[in-house]
């Protein structure tokens, strides 16, 4: 066989090892797509169908902001419920977190705030509670107890079969397969100090969970609303004890760039979080959290809604994002 026979049968081998990893892409990540939502600001990247090894797959909207370039490095801040967070004529309740609004507002008055992107992670609809319920605590219950959980969330069509978390993996994608894609993809400072976490309600629950398992990963956390009771209840209610005899043992040790944010409302279903949110606060001052690592606030008559959490957004915004 002549050079230019092997140089030309090298060629078609190579165009269809690339078109090959090409299409793998596609299927693993799903297609890239610039989205026109209703923006303040800034512009959405949505990836559909980001499929993983751990979780069913759903869509990753990362948000950059107006003055995103290549050429310098950004805080990276993934969010639960990312179909909630932007575009209140997208949601099935026609409100919105408005995190582009209060980020870019943000930059602009205060010189000390940290750029960042956001990484919008959709919950998977009937997978939700699962996905965001923390696991470890949910195994400190007895066998009695577990079965009261899932009454409790027959009762209200969260399952039909016996309930079982899958924070676990859930948090798995984020760290092995979401976080690395995103590094690789956009200008990200990739160190805890730079990657932050939050979530309202069950996303509150999930992004204390993802503190606590990977605090090497995650140095700056934002939970509003926590969901402490896990069910819809207070009564008997054994979740509440479980979530903090877990952080007794589980919660990372305050230090230089690490930050955690609580906070509740005081109407609705944000009536039920206080008396767990002061144990909780409790046991953060035993573990000689201060001010500069943490913060707990209660908003007087704020319920349990986008509406609420868009008006205060900027407050753990500014909290977590100081350089």
């Amino acid at each position: 066989m002549n050079f230019c026979r092997c140089f030309f049968l090298l060629q078609i081998r190579m165009y269809r090892y690339l078109a090959l990893l090409s299409l793998v892409g596609a299927v693993l990540i799903g297609k890239a797509q610039n989205q026109s939502l209703q923006l303040s600001g800034g512009k959405i990247t949505r990836f559909e169908n980001f499929r993983s090894r751990f979780v069913a797959e759903r869509t990753v909207d990362v948000w950059t902001p107006s003055d995103y370039t290549p050429t310098q490095k950004y805080a990276v801040l993934y969010m639960h419920d990312g179909q909630m967070l932007f575009d209140s004529l997208s949601t099935w309740n026609r409100q919105e977190w408005g995190v582009d609004e209060t980020l870019e507002k943000l930059s602009q008055t205060h010189p000390e705030f940290k750029n960042c992107l956001v990484v919008g992670i959709w919950n998977s609809g009937k997978g939700r509670h699962p996905d965001y319920f923390p696991q470890r605590p949910y195994e400190l219950l007895t066998h009695t107890q577990k079965q009261f959980v899932t009454e409790q969330l027959q009762k209200i069509g969260r399952t039909t079969d016996a309930f079982v978390p899958n924070s676990d993996n859930y948090l798995r994608f984020i760290v092995e397969e979401l976080k690395p894609f995103i590094d690789s993809t956009f200008s990200t400072f990739p160190n805890p100090e730079n990657t932050l976490i939050a979530g309202s309600s069950m996303g509150g629950l999930i992004s204390m969970y993802a503190f606590c398992e990977y605090p090497d990963v995650f140095g700056r956390v934002a939970c509003l609303s926590t969901h402490w009771p896990g069910i819809f209840s207070l009564e008997n209610n054994p979740i509440p004890d479980a979530f903090v005899k877990y952080l007794e043992t589980n919660l990372p040790p305050p230090q230089k760039g690490r930050k955690i944010y609580f906070d509740f409302g005081t109407a609705t279903l944000d009536a039920l979080y206080e008396p767990t949110q002061r144990r909780v606060d409790a046991l953060l001052k035993a573990k000689k959290y201060k001010a500069e690592h943490w913060k707990t606030l209660k908003f007087e008559g704020a319920d349990h809604s986008e509406k609420a959490w868009k008006e205060r957004l900027a407050v753990p915004f500014t909290f977590l994002l100081q350089k």
